[in-house]
């Protein structure tokens, strides 16, 4: 395998103020991220990555794993800073961040692991949706992945923001968004999680069907400092269905952990 490489964001917030990366769903780019970053970047340098194939990242040229990613996430933070950073992902970021706190345990002060969980879906279903977007793209998804994505009145209570969302995905590279799913379907760290000591934040939303309490719970009592938070009226990705209350969650939980 080939690490992929993943593209940064340009930096927002104060130059001297802590770094937090932002980490993202699969299928989705920054756009996820817009409406949270204001309240972040007031006391935080924000940056946010995006997957291969995705936004502002080149395609994936080959195979990579979860771990792969993290590795990727590493190197591209540190062509901005050699610092310890805060760092918050949604589903796949989410996954992405626990696996940079077992590989890079120093590189990380704290994390909020966000719609997420130590291990996700089935392999089997990850590798037919991989061969469904190889076969039909990315378009002949986008129904099924508004279903799982957004609560009963997330779209209509942020119908500009959904529909962007949406259209980011199916402007996703196929292939990549393929092989973001092979390396969902080989993904499983729950084994690993007590080898955790990075503060972690682990994130629910109500109405999420693809990780529910119950991943969140897992990861919250299988690491060593491990909370656990739900956000009300959100499916899978809390930052563009309930942005304030993400970011007052986010925001609490590194200030509670004294990193500004």
């Amino acid at each position: 395998m080939t690490r992929p490489v993943v593209a940064l964001s340009t930096p927002v917030g104060p130059e001297a103020a802590p770094l937090l990366v932002l980490g993202p769903s699969l299928g989705t780019t920054g756009i996820l991220w817009e409406k949270v970053i204001p309240a972040l970047a007031e006391g935080h340098r924000v940056l946010m990555w995006d997957l291969p194939g995705h936004g502002r990242s080149a395609p994936a040229s080959a195979a990579f794993t979860v771990a792969d990613l993290a590795d990727a996430v590493v190197a591209a933070v540190r062509e901005v800073s050699t610092a310890p950073f805060l760092y918050a992902g949604v589903s796949l970021g989410g996954a992405t961040g626990l696996e940079l706190l077992l590989r890079h345990a120093d590189a990380v002060r704290a994390a909020a692991i966000i719609a997420s969980g130590a291990q996700l879906g089935d392999a089997d279903g990850w590798h037919a949706r991989a061969a469904k977007v190889r076969t039909e793209s990315t378009s002949s998804i986008i129904i099924a992945s508004a279903q799982r994505w957004f609560a009963p009145d997330s779209v209509a209570r942020e119908p500009e923001l959904s529909g962007r969302l949406l259209h980011a995905l199916q402007n996703t590279d196929d292939e990549s968004y393929a092989r973001c799913c092979e390396a969902l379907a080989a993904y499983d760290v729950r084994a690993e999680l007590g080898r955790i000591e990075t503060p972690v934040l682990a994130v629910w939303g109500e109405f999420d069907a693809v990780a529910p309490e119950a991943k969140a719970r897992e990861i919250a009592d299988g690491v060593p400092q491990g909370r656990i938070v739900r956000i009300a009226d959100a499916a899978h990705l809390p930052p563009a269905e309930q942005p304030e209350d993400m970011a007052r969650v986010l925001v609490e939980f590194f200030d509670s952990k004294g990193t500004r």
